[in-house]
């Protein structure tokens, strides 16, 4: 039998461990083709998510629990859940439900067809806030350009990985990890499958502004190096506007004389060149934070305990 590791890190979560392993053992029942190990990532909860888990599994072998000393946040309890993976694929999902463990099956039926990436895309969010489905099209919308459309718009971590795909990615020892670039990157034969997102099954969504666009300034940044070629494309704009506009303000300050109101014009122009090159500093200030993260190789993630 084909064994299946499904990998699916938890913060906070304890309004729904419960009914997600009664609904993946439903799912291990209707897919009896397949053996089935399942990695619940404790991501340093502050609740009982972890008692929970350890009460919700029972002496069910199919469930294993890796407690992290703290959160690492989603990527790094996916590269927890990869380092402890054994199947013939894995899949990501996230622990409150807006993954439904039902669509597994789909994911098996074209795995099942030679594809050895299949993941989510994500046609309709359910009691999204209309800020965070604007900030996610407006990411979507950059990441897909600065990625050459490697990675598809509203495409979700809810997806399974080919064992050949999931060592690819766990290979990759960089510590800014952005897995859904990751997986994009090393190719495969692929396939997106629509599906809506529904409601959390219980609790509070822990991802607010913040810290979504600190992940998505790690993840184009980690990504993709167009935004220093876009300073550079700048930068060169700005240099040669400014020839082009002071070699007629020349002419004329020589022939007419210099007016007061060209002042003006001038620190218009100044001010405007200082927050050009501020941007620029900017972007490249987010590089060198992400080269000190990576200088320092610290872990992406610490276990604190395992369970099975």
């Amino acid at each position: 039998m084909k064994k299946i590791s499904i990998i699916i890190p938890a913060f906070n979560e304890e309004d729904c461990i419960p009914e997600l392993v009664n609904r993946l053992r439903t799912v291990f029942e209707n897919e009896s083709a397949y053996q089935f190990e399942t990695l619940l990532i404790e991501n340093g909860s502050l609740d009982s998510t972890f008692e929970i888990m350890k009460k919700s599994i029972g002496n069910d072998l199919r469930f294993k629990i890796i407690k992290l000393s703290r959160n690492f946040r989603m990527d790094g309890g996916l590269t927890a859940g990869l380092e402890f993976a054994t199947g013939d694929a894995c899949i990501w999902m996230t622990a409150d439900l807006q993954d439904p463990p039902e669509n597994i099956s789909m994911f098996l039926r074209e795995w099942e067809n030679g594809y050895k990436s299949v993941y989510g895309i994500v046609t309709k969010r359910v009691g999204t806030s209309v800020v965070r489905k604007i900030n996610s099209n407006i990411f979507y919308f950059i990441a897909n350009i600065l990625t050459g459309r490697q990675i598809p718009r509203n495409v979700s971590d809810f997806r399974l990985l080919d064992k050949s795909a999931y060592l690819a990615v766990k290979s990759m020892q960089e510590r800014n990890r952005f897995l859904r670039g990751l997986a994009a990157w090393v190719g495969f034969k692929s396939k997106g499958i629509p599906m809506e997102r529904p409601q959390r099954f219980g609790g509070k969504s822990n991802a607010d502004t913040l810290k979504v666009l600190d992940l998505a300034l790690k993840g184009i940044f980690s990504y993709s190096n167009i935004p220093l070629r876009f300073m550079m494309f700048l930068g060169t704009f700005s240099m040669f506007t400014s020839i082009f506009v002071i070699l007629p303000l020349s002419i004329f300050w020589y022939m007419k004389g210099v007016p007061f109101a060209g002042f003006g014009t001038l620190i218009s122009v100044n001010l405007l060149l200082f927050g050009v090159l501020s941007f620029m500093i900017g972007i490249l200030s987010e590089y060198i934070g992400l080269i000190y993260e990576e200088v320092k190789k610290r872990p992406s993630f610490i276990v604190d305990e395992t369970i099975n």
